[in-house]
């Protein structure tokens, strides 16, 4: 009989599996992510979680609260660290972890879980970087304020398949690696910046700090939607921290940055840098021509943002 109940619904994903197959062999990268996924189930078991499923290079999870769902997370990631085949054979690339975690009530029937959490949890890891664990307001509301204050605020975000937003917290990491790249150049500390400017095609957007987080990808739901087939659904997302606009790349072809008209340019692949100055964004290809998927952007002050730019907001 289905039982209808509140849960904290925890979605974790493996990146990186492919490679491990390329370079491996199936036999022995098989082995790896099924072990690395047992390890995953086995934090969730010591946190009084339920694993409800694997899904191939991850899983799903139930938690009673979002104290112990949130725990389980950072475990995780503190885990990969320790797990091949990063160590033993350090041509492949390591294992990268995204989770995603969601409450509210849950429709428990034959040994699964339905309803909105559990949608939401699942569209919402799409928007997680590599080693990132992103939250909804929900989860935050019940966590104590020293859990709180560990998590930064990325504003609202459309997920695929839904009509409403979902406010989303991202899960500051203490004790893993921290994915930022550094910038090139300087900013200037004494004029903090205000809002970004967006323009592809005739497309153009200017966001205010506060307004971040902004999803760049070809989904219908993206919060600035780029249509071409080499770009992702969820492709590349620009936060508000610190002062700084910061890229941080989604997709599995990259995302490139050129600061400037003929500057170097930046490849992330599942990695974040702050964007300051102007430049174009490349989503799936570097930013070489127009008829590539290009963004261009420019970091605006507050004597930069007019009457017009905050209408299109």
């Amino acid at each position: 009989m289905p039982q209808i109940r509140q849960r904290t619904v925890l979605f974790a994903d493996l990146r990186g599996s492919t490679s491990l197959y390329e370079t491996l062999g199936n036999a022995a990268a098989t082995a790896v992510v099924t072990r690395t996924v047992a390890e995953l189930g086995r934090i969730v078991h010591d946190e009084q979680g339920q694993v409800v499923k694997t899904l191939g290079d991850g899983l799903m999870a139930v938690f009673e609260s979002p104290c112990h769902a949130v725990t389980a997370a950072e475990e995780m990631h503190d885990a990969l660290q320790h797990l091949a085949p990063a160590k033993s054979t350090p041509r492949v690339p390591p294992l990268k972890l995204q989770v995603a975690v969601a409450h509210g009530e849950v429709v428990e029937m034959a040994g699964d879980c339905f309803g909105d959490a559990v949608n939401v949890a699942a569209r919402l890891i799409d928007h997680a970087g590599d080693n990132e664990t992103l939250v909804t307001a929900s989860v935050l509301d019940l966590l104590d304020d020293a859990g709180r204050a560990r998590f930064r605020d990325l504003d609202n975000m459309q997920l695929r398949g839904r009509a409403e937003p979902v406010h989303v917290h991202l899960l500051e990491a203490r004790r893993f690696g921290d994915t930022v790249t550094t910038a090139f150049g300087g900013l200037n500390a004494f004029a903090e910046p205000e809002g970004i400017r967006l323009s592809w095609l005739d497309l153009t957007r200017v966001y205010r700090g506060p307004q971040l987080a902004v999803v760049l990808g070809r989904s219908p739901q993206a919060t600035y939607c780029i249509n071409d087939s080499r770009v992702s659904r969820s492709h590349a997302r620009i936060d508000w921290h610190g002062g700084t606009f910061q890229l941080t790349d989604l997709s599995y072809n990259g995302t490139f940055v050129r600061f400037g008209e003929s500057g170097e340019t930046l490849a992330l692949r599942r990695g974040t840098c702050t964007l300051h100055g102007s430049g174009t964004i490349g989503l799936g290809t570097p930013p070489v021509d127009a008829l590539s998927p290009s963004v261009k952007f420019e970091v605006l002050r507050l004597s930069e943002l007019g009457a017009s730019d905050a209408s299109s907001v």
